[in-house]
């Protein structure tokens, strides 16, 4: 077995290139196009999202925003409808913004990686991929799929700290880049073996055209490659929610732009109020409310455990209050741009006959 520290730079691409063009990926909707939108698109999606997720998002969303100047036209609200039950709504918000700004400026992306990279919601490789795959540019991408293939197969210990980890990733995918032809290629391919061999368990060694320099399959590293820190448990936060409902209708709050679901609709937040003074305050009566189960959602930095209290009213005056909060028909709750655990409570609710 060659020693991949010592493997040539035109190899290590060479295998990938002529892997890919064999057993990679080729009918994503998002290939065999040069418009940086789409590129773009798919990008911001496929972030920590599966492609069997992103797939049915991506038409829906070229659907109704088929071009860039499209997006940045629409509210804000429409577009966190169409995500939806994607997760990681701060990517849909810099989305929009990104779309703003571009239109606002120069119009369209730049083939220059660095000067994408200064746009709203883009970081590096996400700039590099929409150079490569829209322009042709050499540049190195470093996803969650590409990192795994090179901690295996130049068996890369952590470093002393998270950032030296980062700086070594970043100089050994760029010294490995193909020197001239196929730069998309390849890059499609790092993303592909990530994907689809070289996953974070069972990986399929076997079949990877890296196997023979692979210092982690010659030495049975593959399940403690990449290293993982340790972390600290997550911190437990807590909030009281209120759903109230006369049986057609539920009471939703927009939240913050900024924070935690930011723009989206959910559940109205309370702290200290009676439920009988808030439903008075939103002009209803209280009928009878009951605890429903705890809702746990972990988040990158903290673990949310919220307390659902289920409040049936009766309107007396429809109003909403406030000028956040608004009354949405139980029957529109799928199409609304709501939290997904949010959302799966009232489908639920309405599905089972709880809200009529």
């Amino acid at each position: 077995m060659v020693d991949a520290r010592h493997c040539a730079r035109d190899d290590f691409a060479s295998r990938v290139i002529a892997w890919q063009k064999r057993n990679g990926r080729h009918d994503l909707p998002w290939q065999k196009t040069r418009d940086p939108y789409r590129i773009w698109l798919s990008e911001i999606m496929l972030q920590q999202t599966q492609v069997q997720t992103v797939l049915p998002y991506f038409a829906r969303f070229l659907t109704r925003f088929p071009t860039l100047e499209a997006l940045a036209g629409a509210p804000l609200e429409s577009v966190l409808e169409l995500w939806s039950g994607l997760g990681y709504y701060a990517r849909a918000r810099h989305l929009h913004l990104c779309a703003q700004t571009i239109a606002e400026g120069a119009g369209t992306f730049s083939p220059d990686p660095a000067e994408n990279v200064s746009l709203p919601g883009i970081g590096r490789s996400t700039a590099a991929a929409i150079s490569v795959f829209a322009f042709g540019r050499r540049a190195a991408i470093l996803d969650g799929n590409v990192k795994r293939v090179l901690a295996r197969c130049f068996a890369i210990d952590s470093a002393a700290s998270a950032a030296q980890d980062e700086r070594q990733m970043w100089a050994l995918a760029e010294s490995l880049l193909p020197a001239e032809k196929g730069i998309e290629s390849y890059t499609q391919g790092m993303m592909d073996l990530g994907a689809t061999l070289c996953t974070r368990s069972r990986p399929a060694c076997d079949a990877c055209p890296l196997g023979t320099i692979c210092l982690a399959f010659r030495d049975g590293r593959q399940a403690e490659l990449p290293m993982r820190r340790s972390r600290r448990p997550l911190p437990q936060r807590v909030s009281s929610l209120l759903l109230l409902t006369d049986g057609r209708r539920v009471l939703l709050e927009r939240r913050p732009p900024a924070g935690i679901w930011g723009g989206l609709l959910s559940l109205p937040e309370v702290a200290g109020e009676a439920a009988e003074a808030f439903a008075r305050r939103h002009g209803c009566r209280l009928l009878n409310s009951c605890a429903l189960a705890p809702i746990r959602h972990g988040f990158t930095h903290f673990q949310l455990t919220m307390q659902v209290l289920r409040c049936d009213v009766e309107v007396i005056s429809l109003q909403a209050g406030e000028g956040l909060r608004e009354w949405l028909p139980l029957d529109d709750v799928g199409a609304a741009a709501l939290p997904a655990p949010i959302k799966k409570l009232l489908l639920a609710a309405a599905r089972s006959g709880q809200g009529s």
